[in-house]
């Protein structure tokens, strides 16, 4: 579906376009939170679109699609927020927490759908999973249990493994700071580290720090800027030959060592099921908030060689993807 711009009116008031023959269509604004050229923001966005439009929905017919994409960026979250408060759309769609939050500061009644957030309880966005109240519902993202599971994984395939860090940026994603003083005083299968990185400049130094010692790993986490970074990333950890796991299928097509997590395009989809929902008349807050229902594994061969590392065969046969 082609992107189409909005109509400026004369005296500066800013509308929506009508359909043919002057019909209103309804209005529905997607905020994205990576870059338009990332290959997983790409494939969420078509994964919602593809649902959508199953249901009956036709861009430039009985709908109007706005999209914009926040490259990471807190402050081009904010300004896109503030953009689609003003125009008042029938339904904001948003991926990302950084996004959420933005969105839910600019409004209290236009509806909104969430795709991909974690734990938005203790992030202050809806009251409850089952009673979300208020405007906003959606579909959350990765359980912070699974961290756990990545640890476990990420010491099958590196048995020296002794401490790793967890990488995300505090500005865009500031949960992730009270979430690791909880995980920290659990786990007891590694030393888990803050491997906090606020610009792309940071990167190298994060991944250089933890590879500095003997028995280090890193665990990308799920964060519109380790997302919109990811090449650069990806990059360091070859260069400082570190053992690595990420929480994205696409993150092992684009080279990481190994990802499991849920399935992005699966809850992108589900979300279009809520926004058609809210279009024909429900009220968002007494939509419950659903959980993944669909979890992958993918592993890299390619990168586990260029890292000396060595797969079992146990954890292959349990994955969904493996890339050689």
């Amino acid at each position: 579906m082609k992107r189409r711009e909005f109509v400026t009116l004369v005296g500066g008031a800013v509308a929506w376009p009508l359909a043919a023959g002057a019909q209103p269509v309804r209005r529905v604004a997607v905020v994205m939170g990576s870059r338009e050229s990332d290959p997983e923001g790409q494939a969420r966005l078509k994964a919602f679109l593809e649902g959508f439009q199953q249901l009956g929905w036709i861009d430039g017919r009985n709908v109007r699609i706005e999209t914009r994409w926040n490259n990471g960026s807190r402050e081009r979250t904010g300004e896109i927020a503030s953009e689609f408060a003003a125009l008042a759309p029938d339904v904001i769609v948003v991926n990302s927490a950084l996004a959420m939050a933005a969105v839910k500061r600019a409004t209290s009644s236009i509806p909104v759908v969430f795709m991909m957030v974690n734990d938005p309880v203790a992030q202050g966005f809806i009251t409850s999973m089952a009673r979300p109240g208020g405007n906003i519902t959606g579909f959350s993202n990765i359980d912070f249990s699974l961290l756990g599971k990545w640890m476990e994984m990420l010491k099958t395939v590196a048995p020296t493994l002794t401490r790793v860090g967890l990488m995300f940026n505090p500005e865009t994603y500031p949960y992730y700071d009270a979430y690791l003083q909880t995980f920290q005083n659990e786990m007891r299968l590694v030393e888990v580290t803050r491997a906090a990185v606020r610009s792309p400049a940071d990167i190298d130094t994060a991944v250089a720090a933890i590879a500095a010692q003997p028995g280090g790993g890193l665990a990308i986490a799920a964060d519109p800027f380790t997302t919109a970074n990811l090449a650069q990333i990806l990059t360091a950890l070859r260069h400082h030959g570190l053992p690595h796991t990420a929480p994205f299928r696409q993150f092992v097509s684009e080279g990481a060592l190994m990802s499991y997590g849920p399935d992005s395009a699966d809850i992108c989809r589900r979300a279009a099921g809520y926004v058609d929902r809210v279009l024909r008349g429900a009220n968002p807050g007494d939509l419950p908030v659903q959980a993944p229902t669909k979890y992958e594994l993918a592993i890299n061969l390619k990168t586990a060689k260029a890292l000396d590392l060595i797969v079992p065969p146990t954890l292959l046969a349990t994955a969904d993807e493996v890339i050689e």
